[in-house]
């Protein structure tokens, strides 16, 4: 029997499509299923938390916001988040679901990331010195959060992050064409800030971190690979803080928001590894500078 030739087999991007959609399908239809079967509405709730079809709409909203997430490095907190509160659930429960599932995801990104070839953090020193600095900064400030909560009022500060947001949309687009030579002052000052914020309101922190390292000189595609990376680090503390202070985790909402976020992420990875530097720069850009204009929309 002739040995099968690797030319044979259908490339990898069909294969995971293909795989992509037969489980996101299968759990679509199969939550769809479980919401118009007769008498099974009740044990579906019971053993998922909430009713099939609430649990469909996390799940697809999830994907949404965490295939932009991952492909644009920004948008999963600051859009879900809000979405979730005007559904009903409470604050305490969706903060630590959110955070929860962005420390799974984050890290899955990281790796598909590598894989895909979009980032080399086993050989690229630059890339893993800016996620371990990005990542140490998270804790500092988490813990310097809570002396500007007290010190600086709250509106002039979400004003000078909304402008700082809004600066580097505007300085990408200008320079998305050209070479920026890498600073990692830079990359200090806008992680400072970035953990200042996440610390401070539990959002914003793609926008910043993806901008800030693409100013500084890190190519786009670089910049969403390490704010995965980093910004789990930043989940993960989270996630400890709220089980330290007696929290628990709400698995009804987790677990749709997790399975959601983890399923759009080969895609997204995928999505990254076939779009060119300059194309993903300019929609950095542009996506900052959209999450700019709502934070200072909102304040205002």
């Amino acid at each position: 029997m002739p040995a099968l030739s690797l030319t044979a087999l259908p490339p990898l991007s069909s294969r995971r499509t293909r795989l992509w959609l037969f489980l996101v399908g299968g759990v679509v239809i199969g939550l769809t299923t479980l919401h118009f079967l007769p008498g099974w509405q009740v044990p579906s709730e019971a053993a998922l938390g909430l009713p099939a079809f609430t649990v469909l709409a996390i799940f697809l909203a999830a994907l949404a916001c965490e295939f932009m997430d991952s492909s644009l490095g920004m948008g999963y907190g600051t859009t879900l988040t809000p979405v979730l509160l005007l559904a009903g659930f409470e604050p305490l429960a969706i903060v630590p679901a959110v955070l929860l599932s962005e420390l799974m995801t984050g890290l899955a990104a990281g790796l598909l990331h590598q894989r895909d070839g979009n980032v080399d953090f086993l050989r690229d020193a630059r890339a893993r010195k800016t996620t371990l600095l990005l990542g140490s900064l998270s804790g500092v400030g988490a813990l310097l959060a809570v002396w500007l909560a007290v010190s600086i009022s709250r509106f002039w500060l979400g004003l000078l992050i909304a402008a700082i947001i809004l600066a580097m949309g505007v300085i990408i687009l200008l320079t998305r064409n050209r070479r920026v030579a890498y600073r990692a002052g830079g990359i200090v000052a806008v992680g400072a800030v970035a953990a200042f914020n996440k610390g401070l309101s539990g959002g914003g922190y793609g926008p910043l971190v993806t901008a800030g390292q693409v100013v500084s000189g890190l190519p786009a595609k670089h910049a969403v690979a390490v704010t995965s990376v980093a910004e789990s680090l930043t989940c993960l503390i989270g996630v400890l803080g709220y089980l330290a202070l007696g929290r628990s985790i709400a698995w009804e909402l987790a677990f749709p928001l997790a399975l959601g976020a983890l399923l759009s992420v080969p895609m997204a990875t995928l999505t990254v590894s076939r779009t060119s530097e300059t194309t993903l720069r300019g929609a950095v850009g542009v996506v900052t500078l959209i999450l700019g204009a709502v934070a200072l929309i909102k304040l205002l």
